[in-house]
Formats: C-alpha cells, sequence, structure tokens
C-alpha cells in the first residue's frame, strides 16, 4: 500500500457505481448503459474520470453485468469489480478493496455514480484540486439547489463546519429544509477509504450501507473532511426514469451547442 505524501505525485484511481437495475427506466437494459445524447451514460462519467488522469478506472458492475463489461473491455486502465448482491453504495465501493489490498489503486480514489452523465472534468479538478490543497482524508462537492427532495442534506455545525451527510429517509422535518445537498462526486485518501468501510453498518431507514457514513467516520478519527460548493444546479440531475433521461438529454445537447468552454 502506497505511502506517498507529496501532493505533486499523487497518482489518482476512479470507481465508478454501476451496478443498479434501475426498475423505474421501465427496461431490462441496465441503468447506466441508457444512452444520453447518443452514449451510454455511464461513459460520460467514465471519460470525466479519464480527463483529471484516473487510472485504473473500476466500474462496480452487477445487473446487466455482461453488457457493461463487453462496452468498456478491452480499453486500457479499465477495471471491473461485481456487486451481487446491491446492499448500499457503501458495500458497492467496498467490492474494490481486493484491488486495493493488491496495491492496484492509487493513492486518491474518486468514488462517483454512472447515473451521473451531467458529470465535468472541470468540476472533478476543482474537486481534487481542494482536496489535495487541504490535505484532506476526505473531499465532497457539495450543489445549493432550489428543490432538494430526493438528495442527502449536508449537515454543519453550529461553526459553519461539515458534520455529517443525511440520506433523505432519515432525515428529520429541519434537515429536510436544507439545501445544500449531496450530488455523489467524492475524493478519499484511498487507505483511508477502505479502512473506513470497515466501520459502516446497516442501521438506517435502508437497511443498507453507506458510502456516506464514511465522512463523520473519519471526522470522529480526527482526520480533515474538506467540502467545496462545486457542482452547478444545471448539473446535478442524476437519471432514475426515462422523463429525467430526456431531460438529461436535452442539457447535454444544449451544452454541446455552445461555444467551447462556455458554462451554463
Amino acid at each position: 500500500m502506497s505511502t506517498n505524501t507529496n501532493p505533486s505525485t499523487y497518482t489518482c484511481s476512479a470507481l465508478i457505481l454501476a451496478a443498479g437495475k434501475g426498475t423505474r427506466m421501465k427496461s431490462d437494459l441496465p441503468k447506466v448503459m441508457h444512452h444520453a445524447m447518443g452514449r451510454p451514460m455511464v461513459e460520460w462519467v467514465v471519460d470525466a474520470a479519464r480527463a483529471v488522469h484516473c487510472s485504473p478506472v473500476v466500474l462496480v458492475i452487477g445487473h446487466g453485468a455482461d453488457l457493461v463489461r463487453a462496452h468498456f473491455d478491452g480499453r486500457a486502465g479499465t477495471e471491473f469489480v461485481m456487486q451481487m448482491p446491491q446492499l448500499g453504495t457503501g458495500h458497492a465501493a467496498d467490492m474494490a478493496r481486493p484491488l486495493f489490498e493488491r496495491g492496484q489503486l492509487g493513492d486518491e480514489v474518486l468514488v462517483l455514480c454512472g447515473d451521473g452523465p451531467l458529470i465535468r472534468a472541470e468540476t472533478l479538478r476543482v474537486l481534487l484540486d481542494t482536496h489535495r490543497s487541504s490535505g484532506a482524508a476526505a473531499t465532497l462537492a457539495t450543489a445549493v439547489i432550489p428543490d432538494p427532495q430526493g438528495y442527502g442534506r449536508i449537515q454543519r455545525d453550529a461553526h459553519g463546519n461539515f458534520a455529517r451527510i443525511v440520506e433523505q429517509k432519515d432525515a428529520t422535518p429541519e434537515q429536510l429544509r436544507i439545501r445544500e445537498i449531496n450530488p455523489s462526486y467524492y475524493c478519499f485518501r484511498t487507505a483511508d477509504l477502505f479502512d473506513a468501510l470497515k466501520r459502516v453498518t446497516n442501521q438506517n431507514a435502508s437497511g443498507e450501507y453507506y458510502l456516506t457514513d464514511v465522512f463523520e467516520l473519519l471526522l470522529r478519527d480526527g482526520k480533515r473532511v474538506s467540502v467545496v460548493d462545486a457542482v452547478p444546479p444545471e448539473d446535478v440531475l442524476s437519471v432514475n426514469t426515462p422523463e429525467q433521461l430526456d431531460e438529461v438529454t436535452r442539457i447535454l445537447q444544449s451544452r454541446s451547442a455552445r461555444p467551447t468552454g462556455a458554462m451554463a
């Protein structure tokens, strides 16, 4: 396992969570393989990770695993790990533990969701720069949106410092009013991630192992967790329904019509 402490020489890997069935998509196709502007939505996420020099890019696959594997197989720097059954996002990330233990992952790891094709490499660069400059064990990018329904909320303490991520199902009425949300853009020191994942439990309303619990565990360990408001509100939408896929495709088409480098 790496003990590199020089930020200028850090190596970065990516874990992309792509195992979900996507029941609400009303299709037998695995959710992340539905096309957004002519490409599987997970390919947008893979390309963003590669644009910030992540290698390997590890796809956590499950439902329709053969289709996902066939699409990416043979691409240099791509690995696959299986998550079956699916017991939550923390469980999904932990499926890459054998790669970590064999030293196949970098000093840092981005953990991203395969159903978020609106991701931009520019956002990941801000996330990585914040992570490295702050010396954090973990860093998350957040967004402030008018309607936070359905998203995990960023709870802060009385001094405005990050305290925890509260999933919608576990939130109190007061927490549900928080508009700073978690779009699921994470960077971790790899060793700290896998140490904390050993201690994640499924004592929550969903009975799942939440990756988001890792941040609070690291804080309890006395380690730094950094937060950067880096995700534009128009980039937040992930895909759970055919209607959302249509909306995401329209956004991507709108972007492609803008001059290079222009942001919404």
